[in-house]
């Protein structure tokens, strides 16, 4: 492709003339950078990309069947592979297998009955977020690589959760692992994984498990409802065990074998009798600890302050006032929504509103079928399973009629919905998110859906004073020590950007220190020789320098 000439993309459609009729043929006409759209249909076909850098997305509901190969639905080997909203069915082995290169993940849902759902090796990179395994033989497999495995749900898988083997050291976060034939997450073969408020429930064996000289770090992860254990360090293991919560669990909760030496901190020890005000405390806290966000903050301390006196209320025998837990939140991408509504859920577990807690977050395609009665069934079916918990739509306002193609269907999910809520109003909270003037015109997409939600919160962009504090906040979680020269390097740059219409705010930040660590590790790879632990760490202003100059 020529310098400085846009990316192509290239359609795939059974039923479009003019488009590429599989995706196979796409893939054989595109040139590396290129995106493979994809329409909705199911596509039996398996992928083998070797050295590629390609994107593949969905548009509407994209199936992948492979049922009937023994090969992965989608196998990379090097390169850049994307794939964004498709759902991968796999048969006699991995759905996703990604082996060296880097692998981006986003929204899809993977089963492979015989396989892993994702298997990533041979020093891969990877973001992984939002997407579903389920049905598969183990979750997934990571094994001698690193990167984000985060807002995923892992279900009805016959084996283990999650796998981390080999060296292994990604950042695990915000997963949901659940009905688990063996174990929640296996640490084995020196895995040096930070797994961080993961939620591991209903497993066969212990919640987490550590072997084979391994020494993850876990914090503010619960663990409850589970055959084994909560945690066990097998002899020769290490690791920290930070503020997490342990309940139901086999005896002993937590199991360190002779010759394991984890750091347990008292604040885990002590979590199975944490009183409810102590968990709010920490909750509240938490919240507090977020950057910016006042407005928010303050709105949420609100709801959970006229919830817990109507409790008390309550046991005093005194009249309550009904207060409804659905909530519209409105902002801008990047803005901690999702974050912010997790925290929220987790608040009214402590409060006793919400009996499991759980997480499910889902956007149209997971509400919106084909044809007429599908998307009730659908959203149906999203809902029962988010029932007890947090049920999260990102993006809503695509789901009404003046936003969304096929807006009948839309329409559809929203007057379901608003039933459901009705009917199941002490039973789960759903909070609908997106853009602030694109809400409005969802709320005005049913009579009756404004009054389900009980309040909106706003969220303001942040300040690139904000910004450079999040940078910082990343830097340091992940290891690493930025140079003090940097912080003015990084306020022009957040100012500068700010203004643009994509303007990811937090996801900005992100992006700018995964692209720093690239250029950082270019500049190490220079030296010609392995680098001392302190060189390992810095984050130079020339390296964030060098990514902000980057034109676009």
């Amino acid at each position: 492709m020529a310098a400085g000439a846009p990316a192509r993309t290239l359609l795939v459609s059974a039923n479009q003339h003019g488009a590429y009729p599989t995706i196979g043929e796409a893939l054989a006409a595109a040139p590396d950078n290129a995106t493979i759209s994809i329409a909705s249909g199911e596509y039996a076909e398996t992928l083998h990309l070797v050295d590629r850098r390609l994107t593949l997305r969905g548009t509407g509901d994209v199936i992948l069947d492979a049922t009937g190969s023994s090969q992965p639905v989608v196998r990379g080997a090097g390169g850049y592979l994307g794939l964004h909203e498709l759902t991968l069915r796999a048969g006699e082995a991995a759905a996703v297998e990604m082996s060296g290169g880097e692998l981006v993940m986003d929204r899809c849902e993977l089963s492979a009955p015989y396989g892993p759902g994702l298997s990533v090796a041979a020093r891969a990179s990877f973001t992984v977020s939002r997407c579903a395994v389920t049905g598969a033989q183990d979750g997934v497999v990571i094994e001698d690589s690193g990167g984000v495995l985060e807002d995923t749900r892992i279900d009805q898988v016959a084996g283990d959760g999650i796998i981390v083997r080999l060296g292994a050291d990604p950042t695990v976060r915000n997963c949901e692992i659940s009905a688990c034939g063996r174990r929640g997450i296996y640490v084995y073969q020196a895995g040096r994984p930070v797994i961080e408020r993961c939620n591991i429930s209903q497993v066969g064996g212990e919640g987490i498990a550590v072997a084979h000289e391994s020494a993850p770090v876990l914090r503010r992860c619960r663990v409850h409802d589970v055959r084994g254990v909560g945690l066990s360090f097998a002899r020769g293991c290490a690791g920290r065990v930070e503020r997490c919560k342990l309940e139901n669990t086999a005896e002993p909760a937590i199991l360190i074998a002779d010759g394991a030496a984890p750091t347990v901190l008292e604040d885990t020890a002590q979590a199975a009798s944490t009183s409810g005000d102590a968990a709010l405390d920490d909750l509240l806290a938490e919240l507090d600890a977020m950057v910016g966000l006042r407005g928010v903050k303050a709105d949420v301390r609100s709801l959970i302050d006229e919830i817990q006196v109507n409790e008390w209320r309550r046991r005093a025998g005194l009249g309550i006032g009904g207060i409804g837990h659905h909530l519209i939140f409105a902002g801008s991408p990047g803005t901690g929504k999702t974050t912010v509504a997790r925290i929220y859920g987790r608040l009214l577990t402590a409060l006793g509103m919400l009996p499991q807690g759980q997480f499910t977050e889902v956007s149209r395609r997971d509400l919106v079928g084909q044809y007429i009665g599908h998307t009730a069934e659908k959203t149906s079916v999203v809902f029962e399973k988010a029932m007890g918990g947090v049920l999260f739509i990102d993006e809503a306002y695509t789901l009404s009629r003046a936003s969304a193609a096929g807006g009948d269907f839309g329409q559809e999910a929203i007057d379901t919905l608003v039933k459901l809520m009705e009917d199941h109003r002490e039973q789960i909270a759903v909070i609908a998110a997106g853009y602030t003037n694109e809400m409005v015109e969802f709320s005005d997409a049913n009579p009756g859906l404004a009054s389900r939600f009980s309040k909106t919160i706003r969220f303001e962009d942040y300040a690139p004073d904000e910004l450079v504090l999040i940078t910082q906040r990343m830097v340091r979680a992940a290891d690493y020590d930025l140079d003090e020269k940097a912080e003015p390097v990084l306020s022009d740059y957040f100012a500068r950007i700010a203004q643009a219409p994509d303007f990811g705010n937090a996801r900005a930040a992100r992006r700018l220190f995964e692209a720093t660590r690239k250029t950082q590790s270019r500049r190490l790879r220079a030296l010609g020789r392995m680098p001392e632990l302190a060189e390992l760490r810095a984050v130079l202003a020339a390296d964030i320098q060098a990514v902000t100059d980057e034109p676009g």
